[in-house]
């Protein structure tokens, strides 16, 4: 019985609220995920303890509680930006072959070997396991402020293991309905050639996408010449509404056609914030105190018995299998060893993808033999993954040290993507050219007159070589007003043979490239830089032979170069 029976949704709210928020800045005093307080909250006022309000009546926040998922699946997808993540694209690709085989293996097995669950049931409990909560991680993310590579890889890798979780998940359900997974439980199993089962389970997926995308498309063309904030917002709003409201109505993966707008809006747009992040600015923390409160809610142990230890060894080897396929797959692409020894640990949490294929399931007569199992072990093992998870999460992006980094730093426009560390010229007018054409591509200066901001840097470099001392180079071109300044950055192993005032070989070059008004920073780059780069041999030394564009971003942005690539708003509030 509730103990406020028929609250208004409004009252229900506020309660929420409340509890969510306290007990999120208690986890936070305690150095725990705000995330973590709150889905305690949730569990506290929920049926498992207080049963403050009837199961019906918190049904009527659901709207809200939908988009916020919405918005999560759209920042999520934003983050699969094709040219952002062209130096991860081999980490993503060796770690969706490792989520998609290792992980629904070793799970899938140990199910059917350990607990003799069958075939059907280990199939369905090892491809959910691929899935991870995008809502935890990017609550977690934007709680410490942390960014990097790793950051970068880790929401990549959230997109592309959730979206390969879902479609496997639908071709192991039809299998099985189709009789391709025979198992004597299920004699209700239709019977159908296979490729008819998978084209079954391929249509939905196809049509989420095509939802998301052509929502994405139009969008994007709305948007073309629209500048106003207030009407940004209101485009942006109705798209993430519709995307959501239009999958839910006829029964699609609203998650995956989120999922889908954001990829392909990034893709086509790639001043994405402008359509997401007016949203999420003011609301984000209501939004989702609200959206993990109200999942703590639905959070119980009650199914623990019934689950019982088939539950506890989908947990243990679900997370035994995270941390084995993220070492492996990093270890493969050569990720730096803060990447591979933490994202394995980052990738535990699991709800939202979890619980809406729960939902499937469910209302599948095919499955009405193993459903309550199915059921109890996934809800007992989600409710686990939630406590644990955010807790992992938020150790792993302390690790890696990149906690409290989103924030503007005086060479933040050097990331993964900015840089490469294979550069080969004959000459600095050829150094120049390659790392221009970078210039563009990585920074998205599509606006931006190529041969003009070219002419401009050889110009420069004819009237006096930017070559310093200590094998660096620093050339700069000219931008157009209101465009921010940007570089670029290219690392030779071998040194390029061009003449330099000590006589060294060139091993790096960063073009520069700054509009009139900013004279004053690039100074301040170019000063920092000759003054560590050009001077510090123990610098020389990490970056000269830095393997990749991403161990070069962690030398760049780490603890130990904070002395010249500093924050910016650390400067302003000492007075420099």
């Amino acid at each position: 019985m509730a103990v406020f029976p028929n609250a208004d949704p409004l009252l229900i709210l506020a309660a929420i609220l409340v509890a969510g928020t306290g007990l999120g800045s208690l986890a936070g005093w305690l150095r725990l995920p705000a995330v973590t307080g709150q889905i305690v909250a949730g569990v506290l006022i929920g049926p498992a303890v207080l049963a403050l309000f009837e199961a019906r009546s918190v049904q009527g926040l659901q709207p809200l509680t939908h988009f916020a998922l919405a918005l999560i699946g759209v920042t999520v997808g934003a983050h699969l930006n094709i040219r952002r993540l062209r130096n991860a694209g081999k980490r993503l690709l060796l770690l969706l072959l490792a989520e998609a085989t290792l992980t629904p293996l070793a799970v899938g097995l140990a199910l059917i070997l350990l607990a003799d669950v069958g075939l059907t049931l280990g199939a369905l409990l090892g491809t959910l396991a691929i899935s991870t909560a995008p809502a935890t991680i990017v609550a977690l993310v934007r709680e410490t402020r942390s960014r990097g590579v790793f950051v970068k890889t880790l929401l990549g890798a959230v997109a592309i293991n959730n979206m390969s979780c879902i479609v496997l998940f639908e071709l192991t359900r039809s299998a099985a309905r189709f009789g391709v997974l025979p198992d004597p439980r299920l004699a209700s199993a239709l019977s159908a050639p296979i490729t008819l089962a998978f084209l079954e389970s391929l249509y939905p997926l196809a049509l989420a996408i095509a939802v998301g995308a052509g929502t994405a498309i139009l969008t994007h063309l709305l948007t073309l010449r629209v500048v106003r904030p207030e009407r940004l917002a209101t485009i942006s709003v109705i798209s993430i509404l519709l995307t959501f409201g239009l999958a839910s109505h006829v029964a699609l993966s609203p998650l995956l056609a989120c999922m889908a707008l954001g990829i392909v809006l990034t893709n086509l747009n790639p001043a994405r914030d402008r359509l997401v992040d007016y949203v999420f600015t003011n609301f984000e923390p209501v939004i989702m105190c609200v959206f993990f409160t109200v999942a703590g809610m639905h959070l119980s142990l009650e199914h623990a018995a019934q689950a019982g230890w088939v539950a506890l060894i989908f947990f243990a080897f679900r997370i035994a299998a995270k941390l084995v396929s993220a070492n492996v797959s990093m270890r493969l692409a050569g990720a730096t060893e803060r990447v591979r020894r933490c994202l394995g640990m980052a990738l535990i949490p699991q709800a939202g993808v979890a619980v809406g294929l729960v939902i499937l399931i469910e209302d599948d007569p095919a499955f009405a033999p193993i459903h309550a199992l199915f059921v109890a072990v996934v809800l007992t093992a989600v409710t686990l993954n939630e406590i644990v998870g955010p807790i992992s999460t938020r150790i792993a992006l302390a690790r890696v040290g990149e906690v409290g980094h989103d924030r503007p730093r005086l060479v933040d426009f050097l990331q993964e993507e900015n840089i490469v560390t294979d550069l080969e010229a004959d000459t600095m007018e050829q150094a120049i050219e390659k790392l221009t054409n970078l210039l563009i591509t990585s920074h998205h200066l599509d606006h931006v007159d190529r041969q003009a901001l070219l002419e401009s840097t050889l110009e420069r470099e004819r009237q006096v070589s930017t070559c310093l001392e200590g094998g660096l180079a620093v050339p700069h071109g000219e931008l157009p007003e209101g465009t921010p300044m940007v570089g670029v950055m290219g690392i030779s192993r071998q040194g390029l043979h061009v003449e330099t005032p000590d006589g060294r070989p060139l091993h790096c070059v960063v073009l520069l490239a700054t509009p009139r008004g900013e004279r004053e920073r690039h100074l301040a780059v170019l000063a920092a830089l000759a003054r560590t780069v050009g001077a510090d041999p123990a610098i020389q030394q990490q970056l000269y032979n830095a393997k990749s564009p991403a161990h070069v971003c962690e030398i760049l942005h780490g603890e130990a170069t904070e002395d010249f690539n500093y924050f910016l708003e650390d400067q302003e509030e000492s007075g420099f």
